[in-house]
């Protein structure tokens, strides 16, 4: 029922390996990660339902060579085993040979006991060389209540603010920002390139001010602010689920923007294509105390997304750009409490936007919607009138033990009883508390003021105005 020809395996095995041999050629110092190969092949037809549901590229086959490798890397490794046993018994032998003879003779098997001994650990080699990369490839578990199919297959679990005012091309936030001289995308089209951006004016304290309004409310609920660095090594990207080269083995363009080496010895490094990467690295090989738990950061850097302008529609104005703000929210939890911790971040995006006072809904994401890492995610989508459609502004994502078994993030429980055996591995979570220029458009076309076809200025929430810098006598901007 699952089986292609070999060549096509073969084919499709080699490209997955060579994905994962260039990854590793810039490994960070962490160790391989420690993937769940029983898991796998005991749950083998459970894996390519699911591969399928999320329209990932692996197939059927590949889970199934998985298991097999798996068990040819378990019968390996008990002949192995076996092997090195007989060295003690035949070393003894040696040491008590009565005559030449006999110790020739023992030393002649024991010469043949250790190039058996070097070939099965070279198979052995061999054998995990091929079956890592490709239980690395598959993505996480799905949530049983995960809607399945498409992008519109996605549930609307609940809608929040003021009722949708009718759309209008005059409310496009283009059109305002350049009435109002916030943003200019044509300077910055001849300074960088098409998708780059100037914020001014007013539209610059804005960003100011969105950024530092989501942060008081995530301190509020508890999290921790981290400034975080905007460059991370492939080798980290990848163990947190983006792929940063092109998965395809097409020669497909790459999702990030890649810092050139100086020297062939150093680490590859990429610009961060969001902040969850560098905080989820922060905790990366550490082993936590359960009653620390959870851990929750709010960080603070730039997103960069090279493939900004591969979008038609989407790539007008600020909605899809090469770089933007981002406030992220991020968790570790253990294991039982991600589900409960998924809820409570998403209430505090519910915070956030309420207070900005702008239409939006929350959706239930598909299956092929997912990505990687994510168990289930909700997004959150803002009314935007200009666009004359709802705009994605923010996703929720629990990550379940995909990043933490790759970063090596595991936690002692609290009761010794429960330290025997391997550490369990902590839950994270992310969500983004604020993309800042897609709010931007939210608010810029359903705040703005129009007199006579003309834009004559901005309605903004009121929670923003304490942490407006500077005054606003230009007229430009109202808090209601």
């Amino acid at each position: 029922m699952y089986t292609r020809p070999r060549q096509t395996l073969l084919w499709a095995t080699k490209t997955i390996i060579r994905q994962s041999s260039t990854s590793s050629s810039n490994a960070s110092s962490l160790p391989r990660p420690r993937l769940n190969y029983r898991d796998i092949s005991q749950k083998s037809e459970a894996k390519i339902q699911n591969a399928i549901l999320r329209r990932s590229n692996i197939t059927a086959d590949i889970v199934l060579e998985i298991s097999r490798l798996y068990n040819l890397s378990n019968e390996t490794s008990r002949q192995l085993n076996l092997k090195r046993a007989e060295r003690g018994p035949l070393g003894h032998a040696i040491k008590l040979a009565k005559d030449d003879s006999e110790r020739a003779l023992a030393l002649e098997r024991a010469q043949a006991l250790k190039e058996t001994i070097h070939r099965l650990e070279k198979e052995l080699e061999t054998i995990e060389g091929q079956l890592f990369p490709l239980a690395e490839s598959l993505p996480n578990d799905t949530h049983p209540s995960a809607p399945i199919g498409s992008g519109s297959a996605a549930i609307i679990v609940s809608t929040h603010g003021p009722r949708p005012i009718p759309a209008s091309p005059l409310r496009d936030h283009v059109h305002v920002g350049r009435e109002l001289d916030l943003i200019d995308m044509e300077s910055a089209a001849t300074v960088t390139g098409s998708s780059w951006y100037y914020l001014k004016n007013e539209g610059a304290l804005l960003e100011l001010a969105l950024t530092n309004y989501a942060m008081s409310i995530a301190l509020k609920a508890g999290f921790t602010p981290v400034m975080t660095p905007d460059v991370v090594k492939v080798d980290i990207a990848r163990r947190c689920g983006f792929h940063p080269r092109d998965e395809s083995g097409n020669g497909g363009p790459s999702q990030n923007y890649h810092l050139e080496r100086r020297r062939p010895e150093e680490p590859e490094l990429v610009l961060a294509g969001t902040a969850e990467i560098p905080l989820a690295g922060l905790l990366a090989r550490r082993t936590l105390e359960e009653k620390g738990l959870p851990i929750m950061f709010a960080g603070l850097g730039r997103a960069f997304r090279s493939e900004a302008g591969a979008r038609g529609v989407d790539t007008r104005g600020l909605y899809r750009v090469h770089q933007f703000s981002k406030v992220e929210l991020f968790a570790v939890t253990k294991q039982e409490e991600s589900d409960r911790m998924m809820e409570q971040m998403a209430a505090i995006q519910q915070e956030i936007f309420g207070g900005l006072n702008i239409p939006f809904r929350v959706l239930d994401m598909p299956t092929e919607d997912l990505g990687a890492s994510a168990y289930r995610k909700y997004d959150m989508e803002a009314w935007m009138p200009g666009r004359g459609s709802w705009g994605e502004i923010s996703s929720t994502s629990n990550c379940t033990e995909y990043q933490s078994r790759r970063l090596h993030i595991v936690y002692k429980p609290s009761r010794p009883d429960d330290t025997a055996g391997p550490l369990p591995f902590a839950h994270t979570l992310n969500g983004t508390a604020a993309a800042i220029p897609r709010l931007i458009v939210a608010l810029l076309e359903n705040g703005a003021r129009i007199e006579n076809d003309i834009i004559v200025g901005i309605d903004l929430p009121l929670v923003l105005r304490p942490f407006w810098l500077g005054g606003v006598n230009s007229g430009k901007i109202h808090f209601i």
